[in-house]
């Protein structure tokens, strides 16, 4: 299985913007907190389709499963927005994930 990492999700997120920059506001530190509020209502959206459909369909039928990813896609890409929006690097972001795995391994 080919790695899918925040590197290319950002590649991505970037070609996204330029493509509707005429349309959308431009990425930045005040639009990351729409940005982030939007990523909020897809986790709403997720979470719906937990209550609603419960795990087993997630797992079991095609079409349930389809839309919970689709919605966890739409989480990630406002996600990345986020980071974006803040100039938060790929380098950035994994030294501060890695040093709080750490604190994390110790913490219990």
């Amino acid at each position: 299985m080919a790695d899918f990492g925040f590197q290319e999700m950002q590649e991505i997120q970037r070609q996204l913007q330029e493509k509707y920059k005429d349309k959308w506001n431009p990425l930045s530190p005040e639009q990351g907190k729409d940005q982030l509020m939007w990523m909020m209502i897809e986790v709403g959206e997720a979470a719906d389709i937990m209550k609603k459909e419960g795990v087993r369909k997630i797992m079991e039928d095609a079409g349930t499963r389809a839309h919970f990813i689709e919605e966890m896609v739409d989480i990630m890409m406002y996600y990345n927005d986020v980071l974006l929006s803040y100039g938060i690097s790929v380098e950035e972001f994994r030294g501060i994930y890695l040093e709080k795995h750490r604190r994390n391994m110790k913490r219990w």
